[in-house]
């Protein structure tokens, strides 16, 4: 029942990452908010990124079972604030609120997970299960949220997560006996909380100021946020129960971990996010032949994760980081190879690959986290995962959004501007793009197809690194294993 309760926090974050951008024309519409459609995604992943470790924290000291509850309702709160936001302004804030409950929502069931599920396979398990949970929903997210919002309004959009947050919550309540809190009595590290807070806001608006600002404000941003994290180890390096103990950092396996999630999740967002914009405005589609591209990966994404329970019994866990990051690599690799002229039945097919080795790469990174870094760290192991992917994502998604720039305002330059950049947006809508002169669509397929093109060769290149670096680490396990073999 705990875990049940637990897996219908995945349905609710599953929903939100997909309903949501169903609704955000209609949102944007109605509260006449479209200049501030970046703010809306950046105040969500801020809320997430700067409270993930500050609710690991909380459950260590206060119970995760508090920490599951309070985060829970107070995602629930953000969304009936949506729900009624009478401003754009109003309603950013209440986004705000609901990715500060996301913080501890989505991070204190693996953590909980990892203390009612000793056992390995079991646990893979149930990591699998959540990813069927959350894939599943993203992929009827976007239908529900069509519908709901042409037949009522996308105000239900948000209410919709209110009866699930209540029965998860209600269910914990009843039938989840928290174990004693790890840290209790332990004093506070509020410096470090601070530091930390402030330096990740620091962080990650200069990450949203990437070729909006100036870049000497986007540099100074991320000086100041740099200085404040590393004042924050120093704090933590003499605090009782610090909020990043330093002895995770020189885990050496935990720190292979770590980079190959922030790696790996760098790359991957570049294909999640550009194979849909790639069918439609490079390949003509409609927005539901778009959308469709993300269904063969949430598909896989489920079997590759649910594999890694067995898989792990007869592999080392290196063989299947290997195995997933292969499977990205051909989905990119694809890509690139055919071109502009790759067929519709092929982005799919790229899009099963890169589902499943994503979906293989979480189940086994997350366990690799729980089990390489030491029993009282697996809570602070387990957010400061979720935070680094967060803070990855982030990166690279603004990164990716100056190399299109780059080539969309090359691209304009190049054809003296009898294409313009008010043209290249309306090519990805397929009834906008009717209207457009038809003899300049070629040239204007080849513009974007140019930007997307950059796009994937950069998550190719990271996968190639993560690539290297998990094959040394495959190498250099069998290397130990083979003198153990010998001894036995």
């Amino acid at each position: 029942m705990v875990t049940i309760a637990l897996l219908l926090s995945n349905i609710m974050t599953g929903m939100d990452a997909t309903i949501v951008n169903t609704a955000l024309p209609a949102i944007t519409g109605d509260l006449h908010g479209l200049a501030y459609m970046g703010w809306i995604v950046a105040t969500f992943l801020l809320g997430l990124a700067v409270s993930t470790p500050l609710w690991s924290k909380f459950g260590e000291h206060r119970g995760n079972k508090k920490a599951y509850i309070y985060s829970t309702i107070l995602f629930s709160l953000g969304a009936i604030f949506q729900g009624i936001a009478p401003n754009i302004q109003w309603f950013i804030i209440a986004r705000t609120v609901m990715g500060i409950g996301g913080g501890g929502m989505n991070t204190i069931p693996f953590i909980v997970f990892a203390q009612i599920y000793p056992n390995l396979r079991k646990r893979s398990q149930m990591i699998g299960l959540a990813t069927a949970f959350f894939s599943t929903a993203s992929i009827i997210g976007p239908l529900i949220g069509g519908w709901i919002v042409d037949a009522l309004t996308w105000r239900w959009v948000f209410y919709l997560n209110v009866p699930v947050a209540l029965l998860s919550v209600t269910i914990l309540i009843i039938f989840y006996k928290d174990s004693k809190p790890g840290a209790k009595g332990k004093s506070v590290d509020y410096l470090g909380a601070t530091l930390l807070v402030v330096g990740l806001v620091a962080i990650l608006t200069g990450i949203q100021m990437v070729g909006v600002s100036s870049i000497w404000v986007v540099v100074g941003l991320l000086i100041v946020g740099a200085i404040l994290i590393a004042w924050m180890i120093k704090v933590d390096s003499k605090a009782e129960d610090p909020i990043v103990p330093s002895r995770l950092l020189t885990n050496k396996d935990l720190v292979i971990d770590f980079v190959l999630f922030v790696i790996i999740w760098g790359s991957f967002v570049a294909f999640i996010t550009y194979i849909l914009m790639w069918a439609q405005g490079i390949l003509g589609l409609s927005a539901l032949m778009g959308g469709m591209t993300q269904i063969p990966g949430a598909a896989t994404n489920i079997i590759g994760s649910e594999s890694v329970s067995f898989l792990q019994t007869k592999f080392s866990k290196y063989l299947i980081v290997t195995v997933g990051t292969i499977a990205i690599f051909i989905s990119f690799m694809t890509i690139l190879i055919f071109g502009q002229q790759t067929p519709f039945w092929l982005l799919l097919t790229a899009g099963g690959f890169e589902g499943f080795g994503v979906g293989t790469i979480f189940n086994i990174l997350q366990v690799n986290v729980q089990t390489d870094a030491e029993q009282r760290d697996i809570p602070t192991a387990t957010s400061l995962a979720y935070l680094l992917r967060i803070l990855s994502q982030t990166l690279m998604s603004s990164v990716y959004g100056v190399i299109l720039n780059h080539a969309l305002m090359r691209g304009v330059a190049n054809s003296h501007h009898t294409i313009t950049m008010r043209m290249l947006n309306h090519l990805g809508d397929a009834s906008k793009a009717k209207q457009l002169p038809q003899n300049l669509v070629p040239a204007m397929r080849k513009i974007l197809y140019t930007g997307y093109r950059n796009i994937m060769l950069t998550g190719l290149f990271l996968i190639i690194i993560s690539l290297i670096i998990v094959v040394s680490m495959l190498v250099r396990f069998h290397k130990q294993a083979v003198p153990e073999q010998a001894k036995n």
